[in-house]
């Protein structure tokens, strides 16, 4: 079954981190993405831009509605994603638990709903 795990942390703390702080992180990254893909676990996952990148569309009634930023303000905002191949929940779990940032923010853990 997939699983998507969505990655949130505080962008506010990230941009307090030194390079070294945040090249020490981005190589736990790796190292946990090379684990997963010799697994066959790792289907794919992106870390995004922040949210001052972000752009909102609404259509209500029939009428778009653009604006710049989040869909809504939080303490913790959505930074990235692994999309993960896993037996059932407690492995996708023990995946998540090993994401970096999970010490410093969530991962929310989600089934995928495939059509067919």
């Amino acid at each position: 079954m997939q699983y998507l795990l969505l990655i949130y942390g505080a962008e506010k703390l990230w941009e307090k981190y030194t390079e070294p702080e945040k090249q020490t992180i981005y190589k736990e990254y790796r190292e946990l993405i090379q684990d997963l893909q010799k697994k066959g676990n790792f289907l794919g996952g992106n870390e995004l831009q922040p949210i001052s990148m972000a752009t909102t569309v609404r259509v209500r009634d029939g009428k778009k509605s653009v604006t710049d930023g989040p869909f809504a303000e939080t303490k913790e905002q959505l930074g990235g994603y692994f999309l993960v191949e896993a037996k059932d929940l407690d492995e996708a779990m023990a995946m998540a638990e090993r994401i970096p940032s999970a010490t410093s923010g969530a991962i929310e853990v989600r089934p995928v709903k495939i059509n067919s």
